[in-house]
């Protein structure tokens, strides 16, 4: 069957058409020389491109960004969800040791990534530093910048779990929170509403693009993979075995758990947890907004982990690059698809060459 060869420099027509053209074309990378011609370099980093980005993601409903998926969905060969499209490189078994230098507890900080793009229409395995190159030219440097200065500020040694939220506009906040605090892991724990998520991206500001986000069908399920990363899971709660959160340690890799708007953390999350911790309150109620307790207690992580170890984020320079690519990737649909193309390509040339 005769099949339709889109060139590199179509490509970049057609997927850039509405953008103006830079006055002066940066070179093209060494590897992107060798496979093929040479794509244009264009701006894609507007608000309007931002905006016509997140339409044409189709994200319509929290069942289709925040349902957890049925056991069948995580078959080998199952269709990909929203959640898992979002992260592009492979990622590590949760079982899998991580290596570096030992941190508490003997292990060393979770990271997710592996060195390793693998699209999954064919196409030639890329590394990290393979998909930077072909990107950069593609996105303009104040945009490239800004990327490396929130890849910087990132760390996976404090995780958010928020658990059976029912005001999606709590979760945008605190996807909000997350974000603009570097934490860059988020899970999200039975959420079971077909309430509209696009009615509250204005709250989340698109901050769930730029987040690792898992979803898990219940407590048992989440705690077990947190744990086998070397988390330790502190529940926030009121009562007397609760720790004060500004007594804790927040350099040992910690996820924080906040519970539903009305009936806080389940009994589940509280028995399976590690430790109870709480935010002490002066005033005559007892409790904060869901959405404002975890940016509190985000924030004092944060503090706390700038005053123990003089920063927050904590990337190795190979992780730093891994996890670059994943955000380039994530810049915009169309850098996903140049990338691809970039891949088939040198799968092409590799075969040429036999």
């Amino acid at each position: 069957m005769a099949t339709r060869t889109l060139s590199v420099s179509s490509l970049a027509s057609t997927a850039f058409a509405t953008f103006p053209r830079p006055r002066r074309a940066p070179p093209s990378p060494p590897l992107l020389r060798l496979l093929g011609p040479r794509l244009r370099a264009s701006p894609l980093s507007t608000s309007a491109a931002a905006a016509a980005a997140d339409d044409e993601d189709g994200v319509d409903t929290v069942e289709q960004l925040l349902i957890p998926r049925p056991p069948s969905a995580s078959a080998p060969g199952a269709p990909r969800g929203r959640i898992d499209r979002l992260m592009k490189l492979q990622r590590r078994a949760d079982d899998d040791a991580v290596p570096g230098p030992a941190g508490p507890g003997g292990r060393r900080r979770w990271f997710p990534y592996l060195d390793a793009f693998r699209p999954a229409a064919g196409g030639a395995e890329l590394s990290s530093r393979e998909v930077v190159e072909v990107l950069e030219p593609h996105i303009l440097e104040p945009r490239r910048d800004r990327i490396r200065r929130a890849v910087d500020n990132r760390s996976y040694a404090v995780c958010l779990v928020v658990e059976g939220l029912s005001d999606f506009g709590n979760v945008s906040a605190a996807f909000r929170s997350a974000d603009a605090l570097g934490v860059q892991s988020v899970h999200v724990i039975s959420c079971d509403s077909s309430k509209r998520y696009r009615d509250n991206r204005h709250v989340s500001m698109g901050a769930e693009k730029w987040l690792d986000i898992e979803i898990w069908n219940s407590p048992a399920e989440c705690f077990s993979a947190l744990k086998k990363r070397g988390y330790r899971i502190a529940t926030t709660c009121l009562g007397t075995d609760s720790v004060c959160v500004y007594d804790m340690d927040w350099s040992q890799p910690t996820a924080i758990v906040v519970g539903n708007e009305l009936r806080g953390i389940s009994e589940d999350a509280l028995e399976l947890s590690d430790l109870h911790c709480s935010v002490p309150m002066k005033g005559m109620v007892d409790s904060f907004n869901v959405s404002v307790a975890s940016g509190i207690l985000m924030h004092h992580a944060v503090c706390d982990r700038v005053s123990r170890l003089g920063h927050h984020g904590d990337l190795l320079p190979e992780e730093n690059q891994i996890l670059l690519a994943e955000f380039y990737m994530r810049h915009r649909e169309s850098t996903a698809t140049i990338v691809h193309e970039y891949a088939k390509r040198k799968a092409e040339n590799f075969v040429a060459r036999l």
